[in-house]
């Protein structure tokens, strides 16, 4: 299965120069590889400059969408805005997006807005605590259901999903995630994938990992691990960072 690489800036870099600065790095360094796709997602106000750095390197993608196509609702952004900025992935219902209060309902309602408007989803789901017991699993679980209710099987194949270990990502981490540990959680979704659907369609749908993912750790995850590919957080920032994470996985 092809790679998936996400650079997720977050709200960075502070202004459209370091920004600006920020692509053109990021386009000069990385190397084209027919078996990656590399997806670039900045904060909505630096979606214009992509048009100036159109690449066959890497693709352009947002952190987030409104479940509304337009109108009222102040603040928001719609998939039309999305699309004609030449956006073509959409990362949803990241752990911080939920910690702010988005709900899977809410999620699944961004997630078949976007299928609709021919974008691909970047489904994260993640447990904030791993328990004995297992109970995160059971987390899990009502997370994928929920936010992928009323998806059919050809949606689904459009679906990227982006596991985030939340008790193993930023300041507060307790440690990192072990790549046995993303073992069994792609293994999870797969088979839940499976109990909705079947084999043949939860086989089609990429599993990435994203905790605190580096240059060290992008093979360990990868090769060792089985992702599909990598959501990349802070090191996205750094363009000699983020190329190494790529180059890591050839």
């Amino acid at each position: 299965m092809n790679k998936i690489i996400i650079a997720n800036w977050k709200m960075n870099p502070a202004t459209e120069k370091e920004a600006e600065k920020l692509l053109r790095l990021t386009k000069k360094q990385l190397p084209i590889l027919k078996d990656k796709t590399i997806v670039v997602c900045p904060p909505f106000p630096y979606l214009f400059l992509y048009k100036n750095f159109k690449s066959k390197k890497f693709l352009l993608g947002a952190q987030n969408v409104s479940t509304e196509e337009k109108g009222s609702y102040t603040g928001e952004v719609s998939p039309g805005m999305l699309s004609s900025l030449g956006a073509s992935y959409v990362i949803i219902g990241h752990g911080e997006c939920r910690a702010r209060g988005e709900n899977d309902s809410l999620i699944n309602q961004k997630v078949l807005n976007l299928l609709k408007n021919d974008l691909i989803p970047v489904l994260c789901v993640g447990e904030r605590d791993r328990d004995t017991e297992g109970s995160y699993l059971s987390f899990l679980e009502e997370q994928l259901k929920q936010s992928l209710n009323g998806l059919n099987k050809n949606q689904i194949k459009k679906i990227v999903i982006a596991y985030e270990p939340l008790w193993a990502i930023g300041g507060q981490a307790k440690r990192e995630a072990t790549k046995e540990e993303f073992t069994e959680i792609k293994i999870f979704i797969k088979k839940i994938l499976s109990d909705m659907y079947d084999p043949n369609t939860a086989s089609s749908v990429p599993v990435l990992f994203g905790g605190s993912v580096n240059s060290i750790n992008a093979r360990y995850y990868v090769s060792e691990g089985g992702a599909d590919g990598l959501l990349v957080g802070r090191d996205s920032l750094d363009a000699d960072k983020f190329e190494a994470i790529v180059r890591a996985l050839d």
